[in-house]
């Protein structure tokens, strides 16, 4: 039970210092997420790649340092639980007028949960449920979260010139006059010939969305009560000037543009609960704690995605099983098939042919994590010591847990009222696709015969080298490219999720099998030249991939570059040279310069 009555200093500042810590994490994280328009005007591209990077690992720094802080000051791990109580409930008292007090309460959880023992993360140590709200929490003047425009069909290009030049960037549109026809003619294709009402206003969010190489401005046009979302990307041109890249409209392309495989925004925010709840309005299919990760706050989607993970299991009866498709050589995989997402847990033993670690794989996720993913890596949730009730188990994952990843498990009844839990010591968890190989499967059951078959063939396999093609533009190599590594999401994009084997590109040594050089080399069955650690054969992608005729035919005629070691070695010399890719989370037709 709570205190009656707050009585300990200590536990006032113990709260004021964790207060203190998160208020130092978000002052930098917003600093860096701003100066990202800087390095967009001066297209410092790497230096947007290294800031990328950093600004991941600001959370687990500042809880670092806030937990040694308590340790040395207020020897934090060693107050009871009477202090700790109240530690809570000063800290709730502090978050009354927070601008961030959602992500304030996770930077909570995160210091607690380092300091305090397992068996004290319950309701009365630890925000399991949010307890200062969010609602109605607004910016104020001169930023507030987004501004409003009034245009009419005569002033509708006007109005559009200035939502543009209200961001006041620093560097010149080659043609801004050109760029804000293009807009105006898309959003009069839009709205078609109905009647503004009364209430015809357009709302943009008043920071921008900065990724890669591009701005996005986010918003939506609003015509009484119907509501059409749109980003307009901006990039630099040929002769490095300013254009706006396209018009993207509907929830179908915010939800591409807001990709889970996709790298975090840099948004500069001063209440990320309103953006947030903006950004839901534009696209209502889309969880929040997926927008969260996509504004590069993914520490508050881990938490509510573990909420939302809670309420599900309270609501449903089904057990986790082993995940459909392939068993793979390094995770084992499992799911609960009313709930979209798979769980990964690192085994304990590999195959001979896997020459790796369980340290290795972590480093490889973590490289995922903070490479721009290009539309084409999955995202991962990774989290340490999850308890799960047993009965939502089936027997037979608890026992390929136990047969391969004896560590990672743990079957208790720590409560004591006879309710085992299984806790898992460490997993990844990614949102379900279907594996590519399944996928194919179905088409090839359908018969060649099939016109709808072929036509799934024909797409999954120009889906799947445009996917490597991109994780090549972005530096990395997929090294496993089976078809089962890859799967499909709901928009019918394919997406890389296996990274064990993963290196970058400029890492790899691209070559030409030799020519034998004797009958007796020619006629071996086995590798008669020398390979070397990080050497790759292109060339000898083919019979792994390519056995069935309808695949074969497609793929050679899209993608059979991808089968000489030119076309990998001259992207790396690309890469090394300096260049930084394009990457468009939207097709080519929708860009201005295809139309």
């Amino acid at each position: 039970m709570f205190p009656q009555r707050l009585d300990s200093p200590l536990a006032y500042d113990i709260a004021k210092a964790m207060v203190d810590g998160f208020n130092r994490h978000y002052r930098l994280f917003r600093s860096e997420s701003a100066r990202a328009k800087h390095r967009f005007e001066t297209a410092d591209w790497h230096g947007q790649q290294r800031a990328q990077r950093e600004r991941i690992e600001f959370y687990d720094l500042r809880v670092r340092e806030c937990s040694t802080r308590l340790e040395r000051e207020f020897k934090a791990g060693e107050q009871g639980m009477d202090v700790w109580q109240q530690v809570k409930l000063h800290y709730i008292g502090l978050l009354v007028d927070h601008r961030q007090p959602e992500l304030a309460e996770t930077f909570f959880n995160s210091v607690t949960t380092k300091i305090l023992h397992r068996s004290y993360f319950q309701n009365d140590f630890i925000f399991v449920r949010p307890a200062v709200s969010t609602e109605y929490l607004e910016a104020t003047e001169p930023r507030p979260t987004y501004r409003a425009y009034y245009p009419t069909r005569a002033n509708l290009g006007a109005v559009l010139l200035q939502m543009v030049q209200d961001f006041d960037l620093q560097r010149a549109f080659g043609d801004l006059v050109r760029d804000i026809a293009y807009v105006e003619a898309a959003v009069r294709l839009q709205l078609g010939e109905v009647t503004l009402r009364a209430n015809f206003q357009i709302q943009v969010l008043t920071s921008l969305f900065f990724r890669n190489k591009g701005a996005y401005i986010c918003g939506k046009v609003i015509n009484g009560f119907q509501e059409h979302p749109f980003a307009l990307p901006i990039l630099h041109d040929a002769q490095d000037r300013l254009a706006i890249d396209a018009a993207l409209f509907g929830e179908d392309d915010m939800l591409l543009l807001f990709s889970f495989a996709r790298a975090y925004f840099m948004v500069d925010m001063e209440i990320p609960s309103a953006y947030v709840q903006f950004l839901r309005s534009m696209m209502p299919r889309k969880p929040r704690n997926e927008i969260y990760n996509a504004l590069g706050l993914a520490k508050q989607g881990k938490t509510l995605f573990y909420r939302d993970l809670l309420l599900h299991q309270r609501h449903s009866t089904d057990q986790f099983r082993i995940a459909p498709g392939i068993k793979g050589m390094v995770m084992l995989v499992f799911d609960m098939p009313s709930f979209p997402y798979v769980f990964k847990v690192i085994k304990d033993y590999f195959p001979p042919q896997k020459d790796t670690t369980r340290e290795q794989i972590k480093a490889k996720y973590l490289l995922v994590k903070q490479h721009d993913r290009v539309g084409r890596m999955a995202d991962t949730l990774e989290y340490s010591e999850v308890a799960f009730p047993r009965d939502r188990f089936s027997d037979a994952v608890i026992a390929e847990l136990e047969k391969c990843a004896p560590s990672q498990l743990e079957i208790s009844d720590r409560d004591g009222d006879g309710q085992l839990e299984v806790v898992i010591k460490h997993v990844y968890i990614e949102r379900r696709m279907i594996p590519l190989n399944i996928y194919l499967q179905e088409a090839f059951d359908a018969g060649p015969d099939d016109r709808r078959a072929r036509a799934q063939i024909e797409r999954s396999v120009v889906e799947y080298g445009n996917a490597i093609k991109d994780l090549v533009a972005a530096n990395i190599f997929p090294g496993d490219m089976l078809w089962k590594n890859f799967g499909v999401t709901r928009h019918g994009k394919v997406v890389f999720y296996d990274y064990d084997e993963i290196e970058y590109l400029t890492d790899c040594n691209f070559r030409t099998v030799p020519q034998p050089r004797n009958e007796e080399e020619e006629m071996s069955g086995e590798i008669w030249y020398r390979v070397g650690p990080k050497d790759v054969f292109p060339e000898t992608f083919g019979p792994f991939l390519l056995g069935n005729p309808l695949v074969r035919e497609a793929f050679m005629r899209h993608h059979a570059d991808l089968l000489e070691a030119s076309f990998w070695q001259a992207h790396k010399e690309r890469i090394q040279a300096g260049y930084v890719h394009d990457v468009f989370p939207y097709e080519q037709d929708k860009r201005f310069g295809a139309a």
